[in-house]
């Protein structure tokens, strides 16, 4: 095990280290091991690494290139970044939000239709096929290529042309990881930003802080054509003198420090506030204080500024948020396509013991070709069995489960995705958002169940999902190992109108024909 490994399983050894001053080259260890973290600067606040040396030390190559244009108003940043309490389960809404942030390298060509319902039903609907069309400041648009940016995606082509109108219009927006929200709010921001006034003009609010500076990233790429403009990060930790003020034209942070910042300690003034983004609003109301406190905010704004509000879903408790924040806006939605198991082919398993399901992968593995395959858990202990007996038998396996930290799950995610792995052994934390071509094979070692020990059906879908997909066709196998998991197959047989047919995995003839 490298010590980048390990300094990840136990950051209680950093305080151990003699020679503080080496924060650094441990730093670049965790990027040599593909555990990756945004930037130093996060590392160091992860790690609560001493504020006094912080901004002395000599910046990576590779974080040049995402260093913070401006943290505070001289630069520095301090102390350690205290976490909201999240209520149980909800934690892994913001964890996935990130993750699926971290692995995306480029925008997912979705198929959902949009649907568009205007402020006003009678002003004519514009959408654009080319960023050329928005008129855009040519450092911006320059920022928008050097992206990597062609064309807008599909939700692009709705929302930036009511972003950027004139009268500013608000704005409620349903969108996935993925479809380039974050790049149209920003074009958003830079766009009504006055780079001559020295003072926040944009407020952009995100429920943890790793995702504001995920955020921040986007703001960097995009405005590097701008280096007049300024970015402030509002997240505990950052220590300003009492009465100072940002001339930071953008900040970003979470809703407690900001209204903290605005109101408290007055280093914003909300009044100037031009545009104000509330990402991320599903994650945010499930965050203990949040709702609350960005309601306070948005108080504090003046009438004229624009208001722009995003959210992955919309339940009735986002909806009743969203009205409250946002007055008089347009709305878009996403009509989402149901997942279908029509090209997934389903079969079971029986067994009477966890032996006697790894016996029975065994003779799966040995009777077809399978090119990847995703292999879910109920426990991260029985994740940990399997990925270790699996390796024994000479398989390349990654383990993912819900105790790792996101950045050490996105490195897992992109090693397997190259293919350096060819089974991902995984507990339910990995069911969404991962589209990995060569999946072949779903195997549930253990079907998912919800907390009452009934079916759930949702993350079967999201599961067995993962192959299938591209057009090709998929191949899903359950273990069924008792009565009771037999009893939950039937109610998911029942639920879906899908037959799951039995596979006897000592007749190897009969694996061989399932991939016909």
């Amino acid at each position: 095990m490298s010590l980048g490994h390990l300094l990840f399983q136990d950051s209680q050894f950093l305080t151990q280290l003699p020679n503080v001053p080496k924060w650094h080259d441990l730093f670049q260890l965790y990027q040599r091991d593909h555990l990756l973290f945004y930037s130093f600067q996060h590392f160091a606040l992860r790690f609560q690494c001493p504020a006094g040396q912080f901004g002395s030390w000599p910046l990576a190559g590779s974080e040049r290139e995402s260093k913070p244009k401006c943290c505070f108003q001289d630069g520095s940043q301090s102390g350690s970044v205290v976490r909201p309490k999240i209520e149980n389960g909800d934690q892994d809404r913001a964890a996935q939000s990130l993750l699926n942030k971290l692995i995306r390298s480029n925008l997912v060509d979705t198929t959902n239709q949009v649907e568009v319902l205007q402020r006003d039903p009678t002003s004519p609907l514009y959408s654009v096929k080319t960023f050329e069309e928005l008129r855009l400041k040519p450092q911006l648009l320059q920022g928008v290529y050097a992206m990597g940016f062609n064309r807008p995606s599909k939700i692009q082509e709705n929302a930036l042309p009511m972003m950027l109108a004139e009268p500013p219009q608000n704005l409620i927006a349903q969108s996935q990881s993925g479809t380039g929200k974050t790049a149209a709010f920003v074009l958003a921001m830079l766009s009504r930003v006055e780079p001559v006034n020295r003072y926040p003009q944009c407020l952009c609010l995100s429920p943890t802080y790793e995702l504001a500076l995920q955020t921040g990233k986007v703001i960097e790429q995009m405005g590097k054509f701008y280096p007049e403009l300024k970015l402030a990060y509002a997240v505990r930790g950052n220590k300003l003198e009492r009465g100072q003020k940002i001339s930071a034209q953008i900040v970003i942070g979470t809703p407690g420090t900001v209204l903290d910042w605005c109101s408290k300690l007055k280093f914003i003034d909300p009044k100037k506030i031009r545009v104000f983004v509330l990402d991320e609003a599903d994650v945010m109301i499930a965050t203990q204080g949040h709702q609350d406190q960005s309601i306070r905010i948005q108080r504090m704004l003046p009438k004229d500024c624009q208001m722009l509000l995003f959210s992955a879903t919309f339940e009735d408790s986002v909806w009743k948020f969203a009205q409250k924040v946002v007055p008089d806006p347009n709305i878009i939605k996403l009509k989402r396509e149901e997942e279908t198991l029509d090209t997934i082919k389903q079969y079971y398993v029986l067994c009477s013991n966890r032996e006697e399901k790894f016996h029975a992968l065994c003779n799966i593995y040995g009777a077809i070709t399978i090119a990847q395959a995703m292999i879910f858990c109920h426990t991260r202990k029985t994740a940990g069995w399997l990925a270790a007996e699996l390796s024994k038998e000479g398989h390349q396996v990654a383990l993912l489960s819900g105790e790792m930290m996101v950045e050490q799950r996105a490195a897992v995610i992109e090693r397997f995705r190259e293919g350096k792995e060819k089974v991902l052994v995984t507990t339910n934390v990995c069911a969404r958002g991962i589209d990995v071509e060569q999946v072949s094979v779903v195997i549930n070692f253990d079907l998912p169940v919800d907390k009452d020990g009934n079916p759930d059906n949702e993350t079967y879908l999201h599961r067995i999902g993962r192959t299938g997909r591209f057009g090709k066709r998929g191949l899903a196998i359950n273990m069924v190992d008792s009565k009771h998991s037999m009893n939950i197959l039937n109610r998911i047989q029942e639920h879906f109108s899908k037959k799951i047919h039995k596979l006897d995995t000592d007749d190897l003839d009969k694996i061989e024909k399932i991939t016909n």
